[in-house]
């Protein structure tokens, strides 16, 4: 069992920058691919953003690529999420979540067994 608790979510002016982090429990960490999905009102959750359990490898949905930057850090239990050059329409409730054996490229959420509770990301024009 795997506890995922996000935050760093706050409101923010387009072109503006925040930091997103999810800490994960138990000892098996590293064995975990992990990613970032949003969920903007009225619209489905998608992919934003994934990282491998092994190398570290990484992908991006087309939207962020460039502007955002997912790591992990396999000592702290943590993943983060770097957003830059924010835009309104990247506005929504952003969710960490984990995958036993998880590759970057996992986008279907069905793919993810635990999820953290969700950030809110706001972006004003």
């Amino acid at each position: 069992q795997v506890q995922l608790v996000d935050s760093g979510g706050g409101l923010v002016q387009a072109g503006g920058s925040l930091r997103l982090s999810c800490i994960a429990s138990g000892r098996t960490f590293r064995t975990y691919g992990m990613a970032w999905f949003r969920q903007a009102p009225g619209k489905e959750r998608e992919f934003v953003t994934g990282i491998g359990w092994g190398d570290g490898s990484t992908y991006y949905a087309d939207s962020v690529q460039g502007r955002f930057t997912i790591s992990r850090d396999n000592t702290k239990n943590t993943v983060y999420l770097q957003m830059n050059s924010l835009k309104p329409e990247d506005t929504a409730v952003y969710y960490c979540a984990a995958a036993k054996w998880g590759r970057s490229t996992s986008t279907s959420s069905h793919e993810y067994t635990y999820w953290g509770q969700g950030t809110q990301v706001t972006v004003s024009s």
